[in-house]
């Protein structure tokens, strides 16, 4: 059973930074690709981010390229989106999640097999 826990999600003022982390466990990701992705009400999970656990390759959504930074840690099956120069448009539930794959940076969330329970990010103006 593949589980997913993020944390580091809050409130925060326009410009501020955050630190989002997402703590996996269940199996092997050493060929898995973690990706963030975040949904307002009403709206489908959109992409953020992308990182391979195996190469460290990223992609990122055109939105937050230049502000977000995705990372990892292979030790500890974790990976952590770090988020610069918030704006109000960032406010979301943030989840993270992963695919089994040795190849690509999936950008659709209906490729991801697994998905943590989501933490909000609220940035007022």
């Amino acid at each position: 059973q593949v589980q997913l826990v993020e944390s580091g999600g809050g409130l925060v003022q326009a410009g501020g930074s955050l630190r989002l982390s997402c703590a996996a466990s269940g199996r092997s990701f050493s060929s898995v690709v973690m990706g963030w992705f975040r949904q307002t009400p009403g709206k489908e999970r959109d992409f953020v981010a992308a990182i391979s656990m195996s190469s460290g390759s990223t992609d990122y959504a055109a939105s937050v390229r230049g502000r977000f930074t995705i990372s990892r840690d292979n030790a500890k099956n974790a990976v952590y989106l770090q988020m610069n120069s918030l704006k109000p448009e960032d406010t979301a539930i943030y989840s993270c999640a992963a695919k089994s794959t040795r190849t690509g940076l999936p950008s659709r969330q209906s490729e991801y097999s697994y998905w943590g329970q989501g933490t909000q990010v609220t940035v007022s103006a």
